[in-house]
């Protein structure tokens, strides 16, 4: 799949068949992670790949807007460090792990922002760094309609060299 392919037909996935994700393709996944490009080379980001039945069912209960994650076939946690730009930086991460998912027929969500505190203690990150997000992936479990997506047109949110000139 194409890249502006992924960006424009990708979609929140919530429920997922019960089908295992390829060693090769969480692999793929979280080298689009580490490969993405960060501020001042800083990678402030660490990626905790669960693919534990049990602990997927645990993040789930702890993430209040994932309980999802128990189905998932497998989750990555983000952890950052406290620096300046993490936030910014492990959002391009997520965002190239999730559309590298996709174009392999593999779904995501987001879930969580700086997650919760409980995370931490139950995948052993350290005390210096945060979660700032949960991916659970998985084969999406029906069809998600490809492309269709409610937004605004562009002519509402594109500018041309000033606010309100028209991009056309």
């Amino acid at each position: 799949m194409e890249v502006f392919e992924a960006v424009r037909t990708v979609l929140a996935v919530r429920r997922y068949e019960e089908k295992a994700v390829s060693a090769d393709t969480v692999r793929r996944i979280v080298e689009a992670g580490r490969l993405t490009g960060s501020s001042l080379n800083g990678q402030p980001w660490q990626f905790i790949v669960v693919e534990n039945r049990e602990s997927l069912r645990q993040l789930g209960r702890l993430a209040r807007s994932g309980p999802y994650i128990a189905q998932a076939a497998l989750a990555i946690v983000v952890a950052i460090e406290r620096t300046r730009y993490a936030v910014s930086d492990a959002s391009r991460a997520i965002q190239s792990m999730i559309l590298t998912a996709w174009s392999e027929g593999v779904g995501s969500n987001w879930v969580g922002f700086l997650g919760p505190a409980d995370v931490k203690s139950v995948l052993g990150v350290p005390d210096d760094l945060d979660v700032l997000a949960i991916l659970p992936f998985g084969y999406p479990a029906h069809g998600l309609g490809l492309g269709r997506k409610r937004r605004k047109p562009l002519s509402k949110v594109v500018h041309r060299e000033r606010y309100s000139q028209p991009f056309e």
